[in-house]
């Protein structure tokens, strides 16, 4: 009951798979980054105020 010897075309495919997993992390820890940059930023804070009702032209009226 001995176990079969895996064939190198698994060991090129799990390579392949390999370096397919380590781009697409790099992908996300980059939107995540940026993500995180725009959230923190002061625009956002900006955005929101000018998107809140009776805040616009110079409050109450």
């Amino acid at each position: 009951m001995s176990l079969r010897v895996t064939h190198d075309l698994h060991d090129r495919r799990k390579g392949r798979n390999v370096g397919v997993a380590l781009v697409l992390a790099g992908f996300i820890v980059i939107v995540f980054g940026l993500t995180v940059v725009k959230v923190t930023s002061g625009d956002f804070d900006a955005a929101i105020q000018s998107a809140q009702p009776g805040q616009q032209n110079g409050g109450d009226q």
